[in-house]
């Protein structure tokens, strides 16, 4: 899938947000951490999207009542849903000067994803961070997509073709303004 940028220049999925801070001690501590382990940028972009799905629980997965949004609290608090890990991963690439942006997929509810783009990469290239539920096997990968949800059209699902640098405003709103996770899934938009 050919995604569109929202933003023309490529520093803008650099920037640091409320939302993707990634000049956050904890958001730097972790990015440290994990490049600290790998030899090349190729190989921390890996890391971090294995971090992101495999150490950070989805929410729904696990019980948690807990929201989160904020990329340091989604480390901090160690869950999140979709949207929230994508988040975290975003500021985790953008820490180590990796472009990075947020994408969708509309299903019964919006479903975030990130796009990476490293060096000698022809493309942005989606990534889900999602992982946790059986048959969800998303994986890093440069050469083609391994989502943990492809869209089936016949049943009206959609993916989105934009690629945000900051966070969609309905999800980060509905983020935000839920007190638990019972209460989010009433204010998830169904669509973008």
């Amino acid at each position: 899938m050919e995604l569109i940028q929202n933003a023309r220049d490529i520093s803008a999925y650099l920037a640091e947000s409320e939302a993707i801070d990634h000049g956050h001690p904890l958001v730097r501590a972790t990015a440290a951490e994990l490049s600290a382990a790998v030899d090349d940028v190729y190989a921390y972009a890996e890391a971090a999207f294995a971090f992101v799905r495999d150490r950070i629980p989805h929410s729904a997965d696990t019980g948690d009542p807990r929201v989160t949004w904020r990329a340091s609290d989604v480390l901090e608090k160690r869950t999140g849903i979709c949207c929230a890990k994508a988040h975290a991963l975003v500021a985790l690439l953008r820490a180590e000067g990796i472009p990075a942006g947020l994408c969708y997929q509309k299903f019964e509810v919006v479903h975030g994803l990130v796009a990476v783009r490293l060096p000698g990469w022809e493309r942005w290239v989606r990534q889900d961070p999602r992982g946790g539920e059986p048959g969800a096997a998303a994986e890093f990968r440069a050469d083609r997509e391994r989502i943990a949800f492809p869209v089936r059209p016949e049943c009206n699902e959609v993916d989105y073709p934009v690629l945000f640098a900051e966070p969609h405003p309905v999800v980060l709103q509905c983020l935000r303004e839920a007190v638990d996770r019972s209460h989010l899934w009433k204010l998830l938009p169904t669509e973008l």
